[in-house]
């Protein structure tokens, strides 16, 4: 019932900002070409409905297929370098300086080396989604109650099933935080790259409407993206639930959660 009513409360709360955005837009006169009313772009995503779903399917499926790589990525490499802290001490620097670089200014890069086209922009998703994913999972394993571990060894657990029925439990809570992270910025590499590269997706659209000074359809573009977010958030959300169920780890209840 409580995230009932959080859920209510938001709605509402977002229902009111959009209804306060069309009162002051009409009522101070502001230019359509500067902000247009929210009804606007409602018409804009009625008008255009095949244009969004001819650009939103590839950039919700890149981003899917980006997020899920980024995910098994991370969680290996995580949970390679929990178990070596020899290539935890030899790759973390360079892992740290590759995040530390503006990711924009390495996207040309990409392009060089991948080309144009999806590949590229799906790999570009993986190396900025990824790094969330790893920290979350060394940072969960690590994180490991004490006792388990004693009780673990005092069974004759071997290290695999220690790994798999006490580790991997505890770790969850942080992973589900990582992938909370990484599935937003699966989204954001794979728009980086629809900016630079694409010919088509909602990123690319977002471009094409600014070219072209159609601001209702540019922030319908961007409302396309935000379903497309909120749809893969919500999945992690789901998986949330399952491994709460699976595991008995508890949910993590935050500002999104």
């Amino acid at each position: 019932m409580s995230r009932l009513r959080g859920a209510v409360s938001g709605i509402s709360a977002v229902l009111l900002m959009l209804a306060a955005w069309e009162i002051l837009v009409r009522a101070l006169h502001i230019s359509t070409h500067l902000l247009p009313p929210p009804s606007d772009v409602a018409q804009a995503l009625i008008d255009h409905g095949d244009l969004f779903a001819q650009h939103g399917i590839p950039t919700a499926l890149e981003t899917l297929a980006g997020f899920i790589l980024a995910s098994f990525i991370g969680c290996a490499f995580g949970v390679m370098l929990f178990i070596s802290p020899l290539a935890q001490a030899a790759t973390m620097p360079w892992i740290l300086a590759a995040q530390i670089v503006p990711k924009i200014a390495l996207a040309p890069l990409f392009v060089v080396w991948l080309g144009v086209g999806a590949p590229c922009r799906m790999v570009f998703a993986v190396f900025i989604a990824f790094f969330p994913v790893l920290i979350a999972t060394v940072a969960g394993l690590s994180a490991t109650d004490r006792g388990a571990l004693q009780l673990s060894r005092a069974l004759g657990a071997s290290p695999v099933q220690t790994m798999l029925k006490i580790r991997l439990p505890f770790a969850v809570p942080h992973l589900l935080a990582g992938l909370k992270t990484a599935a937003t910025l699966a989204l954001l590499g794979i728009v980086i790259g629809e900016f630079v590269t694409a010919q088509r997706g909602l990123g690319y659209l977002v471009m094409l409407a600014g070219s072209i000074d159609e601001t209702a359809l540019m922030l319908a573009a961007i409302t396309g993206l935000l379903v497309v977010g909120a749809a893969l958030y919500a999945l992690v959300l789901l998986a949330e639930a399952v491994f709460a169920r699976w595991y008995g780890a508890p949910i993590i209840v935050g500002d999104f959660g």
